[in-house]
C-alpha cells in the first residue's frame, strides 16, 4: 500500500505539457534561473539608461549657458570635422520630425 502512495506522489510531481513529461522540480528550477537572468538583464539595462540620462542632463546644462550663435558655430565646426556623421544625424532628425508631424494627421 505504501508503494502505491509513493508512486502516486511521484506521479503528482510530474506534468505532461505538449506531450512531454516534465518533473515539476526541474520546471521550477528552470523558471527560477530564467527569473534571475531576467532580473540581472533588467538591472544592467537600468544602469545603462541611468548613465545615458546623466550624460544628456550634463550636456543640457552645458548648453544652457551658451548663446545660440556659439552653438551654431560649434555645430558648423563639428560638421566640417565629421561630414558623414553630420549627414546621418541630420537625416535621422528629419525622419524623426517627419514622424512627429505626420503622426498628428492620422
Amino acid at each position: 500500500m505504501q508503494e502505491a502512495t509513493g508512486n502516486d506522489q511521484a506521479a503528482s510531481n510530474k506534468s505532461i505539457i505538449c506531450g512531454r513529461e516534465f518533473n515539476m522540480s526541474e520546471f521550477s528550477q528552470t523558471a527560477r534561473e530564467c527569473g534571475s537572468k531576467f532580473s540581472e538583464a533588467a538591472s544592467r539595462a537600468g544602469d545603462y539608461v541611468s548613465d545615458k540620462v546623466n550624460a544628456v542632463g550634463n550636456k543640457l546644462k552645458d548648453l544652457q549657458g551658451k548663446d545660440i550663435s556659439e552653438i551654431a558655430d560649434e555645430a558648423k565646426d563639428y560638421a566640417r570635422k565629421n561630414p558623414g556623421q553630420a549627414i546621418l544625424i541630420s537625416a535621422a532628425a528629419g525622419v524623426f520630425l517627419g514622424f512627429l508631424l505626420r503622426g498628428g494627421r492620422r
